[in-house]
């Protein structure tokens, strides 16, 4: 039920799912569907937490594989490229419940929020860990890192799957590799 909660949500958007609609798609009943989710806003925030769980599986955990400092802030960002590039024909729960959700206050929102919060959390800490082994410059400001990244990502989803241009991909990786230089040490 979750995955095609996750997949319906993916492609137009959190808000329109329901229970009925869920039920719908699953040729179930709306009370069985409520019996296991027990509201449409807790459904919608499982939704959020399926694809949180997915997108740390994808992304995160792959990451932690490399050395701490640039290896794995070069590892998160490509495997978060990588994941919106397969997402650009569904669209990203994040991004899309972003624009969801962002003036409209409830749970929904605040899960969302706390999610995408422990998301940049982990960019964050690599971005500070890469400046601690001394891979980037000792003055770099860790947040603005990270705002930099974040947007490189938003500009790669907007352009590959608003405006459907070519070569979105690797516009992400040049600007991405351009930023780290601007960021790196002598040492790095």
């Amino acid at each position: 039920m979750l995955d095609a909660a996750l997949a319906w949500s993916a492609t137009e958007g959190i808000e329109g799912l329901t229970i009925g609609l869920l039920a719908e798609r699953m040729h179930m009943s709306k009370s069985g569907v409520f019996a296991h989710f027990g509201s449409r806003e807790d459904l919608q925030i499982a939704v959020v937490q399926a694809y949180h769980q997915r997108f740390v599986a994808d992304v995160f955990l792959p990451a932690m594989q490399q050395p701490r400092g640039l290896p794995r802030l070069e590892a998160l960002f490509a495997n978060w490229v990588h994941r919106v590039t397969l997402e650009i024909s569904q669209g990203c729960i994040y991004i899309g419940g972003a624009v969801e959700y962002d003036d409209r206050p409830g749970p929904v929102r605040a899960a969302l929020i706390e999610l995408v919060g422990i998301w940049r959390g982990a960019l964050l800490r690599a971005s500070q860990q890469a400046v601690e082994c001394g891979h980037l410059a000792a003055d770099t400001d860790p947040t603005q890192l990270v705002f930099e990244v974040c947007g490189l990502v938003l500009s790669l989803h907007h352009d590959a799957r608003f405006l459907k241009l070519d070569g979105c991909t690797g516009r992400a990786h040049a600007g991405f590799a351009r930023l780290v230089d601007s960021y790196r040490s002598s040492r790095g």
